[in-house]
């Protein structure tokens, strides 16, 4: 296993070097138990495998809360029925002295629509024979915040993908000291949970308008990419209102305690996969409250109207970024070519500020939870190795998701420890 680091148009192969051998050692003794434990029972949910998530390795307990947002000022992108934009977002955060449940993964009814959209999103995944909902993390809901303020990272998932998937990632980031916002973005994910129906919206559960790739289509790819964005620089506006002790959603259930002066919004970086990442770099460029951002393979360009012709390059790649941009890609993303060609421009344009870097032996999907969940699914026969290795690669998960996690963390701790 090795990361290919890119810098300024050199390249080196460095193997291992961002990954500890605690930190493999940890994770594989963690996976290997879930592999062993991952079962069929019968659950309030339906029978079906329980796969189990990888275990955060920082040092800090886990706190977890849900909160709905309502942007008054712009309409629904997706649904011309809806007057306002709703978003539903998660926060991890460092917690302190608390114990007792954790929370699912999933909802009930989230993991009973995903069940049904993932094989359409993603082929091959099972329709049967999985209770999503059973799947705990490792967060303890509403649990009391620590006292020392920390940096605060904003999540934005992958195109057609639900913030749960970056779960693992996102615990992994607030055991070392992040508070991390994971946002869903309603129309695009693949459902969405409202904690109760509204005069526009008289279902809990919004699904996805995908019907495949929107880098297909040129026109639902560009509302995706400046929805997301519009969307991410809300979320900082409310979590702004939020450090300033006020609730920043509409149902208002006590915050966690200390939720507030938890955040340092002075250290605030973005990161996100595929379309996601496209989200992330773009917001970097649009909002300077952002001080460093990761795309995780994520195209920097709009789609192409036509196979033989380059997409239109986003303003981040006509422009550049005076702040850290991290780039990081597969060797078995099946668009590898036009991914780099996207990103080129960018490279010239940015003072030195850009780093990439390359997992092989991996795809696309490897920067998800798929990637500790696949395995789990392969090994009880429910999806096949071509599946797997189509999404995520073949490399085992006790090696890609540290490695994964390690290079996340450590770009932020660089990058955002100083106030």
């Amino acid at each position: 296993m090795s990361f290919k680091d890119v810098t300024d148009g050199e390249s080196r192969t460095v193997s291992r070097r961002t990954v500890t051998t605690s930190a493999v050692l940890a994770t594989a003794a963690l996976l290997t138990g879930a592999a062993g434990t991952a079962r069929a029972r019968g659950t309030g949910h339906g029978r079906g495998l329980t796969v189990r998530l990888p275990a955060p390795t920082g040092p800090h307990r886990i706190g977890v809360t849900t909160l709905h947002l309502v942007d008054h000022t712009r309409r629904d992108p997706w649904d011309e029925a809806i007057p306002v934009r709703e978003l539903m977002v998660t926060v991890w955060y460092p917690a302190r002295g608390h114990g007792g449940p954790v929370a699912p993964q999933m909802t009930t009814r989230a993991a009973r629509s995903f069940r049904k959209t993932a094989p359409l999103l993603r082929p091959g995944l099972p329709s049967a024979g999985v209770d999503w909902a059973a799947t705990a993390t490792h967060a303890h809901p509403d649990a009391p915040a620590r006292r020392d303020p920390c940096p605060v990272l904003l999540h934005s998932p992958g195109g057609g993908d639900p913030r749960t998937l970056g779960t693992g990632l996102a615990e992994d980031l607030a055991s070392h000291g992040f508070a991390v916002v994971a946002i869903d973005h309603p129309g695009d994910a693949s459902e969405v949970t409202f904690p109760r129906p509204a005069p526009y919206r008289r279902t809990l559960l919004r699904p996805t308008v995908f019907r495949g790739d929107p880098r297909m289509n040129p026109p639902q790819f560009h509302t995706a990419i400046t929805t997301r964005v519009a969307d991410t620089r809300f979320v900082l506006d409310r979590l702004a209102a939020l450090a300033a002790g006020h609730h920043p959603g509409t149902h208002h259930r006590p915050l966690p305690a200390g939720l507030p002066g938890l955040l340092d919004l002075e250290r605030t970086g973005v990161y996100g996969h595929s379309a996601g990442g496209t989200t992330a770099a773009e917001a970097l460029y649009e909002d300077r409250r952002l001080a460093a951002a990761i795309n995780l393979e994520g195209f920097l360009d709009e789609a192409p109207t036509a196979p033989d012709r380059p997409g239109k390059p986003l303003p981040i790649t006509r422009h550049g970024t005076d702040r850290p941009l991290l780039l990081m890609r597969t060797d078995g993303f099946t668009e590898r070519t036009a991914l780099e060609r996207s990103w080129s421009p960018l490279l010239d344009r940015s003072h030195g500020r850009i780093t990439q870097a390359q997992l092989n032996n991996a795809a696309h999907w490897v920067f998800t939870d798929y990637a500790a969940l696949l395995p789990q699914l392969q090994a009880a026969g429910l999806i096949s190795a071509e599946t797997r290795n189509r999404l995520i690669g073949a490399m085992a998960p006790e090696c890609s998701v540290p490695a994964v996690r390690e290079r996340v963390r450590t770009f932020f701790v660089r990058h955002l420890s100083a106030r």
